[in-house]
């Protein structure tokens, strides 16, 4: 994920909010702003560049001293970014870290 290409998307507002990342911050309590927030300062912990229709990826980001996980993707050739979801991970599924996913 071109990074610099990610923070000029939300810069000027090439953003696109899937339907399901509306429903599932709304349900969680995650602002938009909260999100936003994690893509420009947070780290990539898993690309996922086969993605189809446009590669994507998960950040890490901490707001509030709580960590929260942002999947985004990202059309390189027409510069729009899409939220695709939110959520706070939790140590069933992740580590102590919140970056390496537990072994089933």
């Amino acid at each position: 994920m071109d990074r610099e290409k990610l923070r000029t998307a939300l810069e000027n507002g090439y953003v696109e909010w899937q339907r399901h990342a509306l429903e599932r911050i709304i349900e969680r309590g995650i602002s938009r702003k909260a999100v936003k927030e994690v893509l420009i300062n947070g780290e990539i912990i898993e690309n996922y560049p086969d993605d189809v229709p446009y590669p994507s990826a998960l950040f890490l980001g901490w707001i509030n001293n709580e960590p929260l996980h942002v999947v985004t993707a990202l059309d390189s050739l027409t510069g729009w970014c899409f939220i695709i979801t939110a959520y706070k991970p939790d140590l069933e599924h992740f580590e102590q870290d919140y970056k390496t996913r537990r072994q089933k």
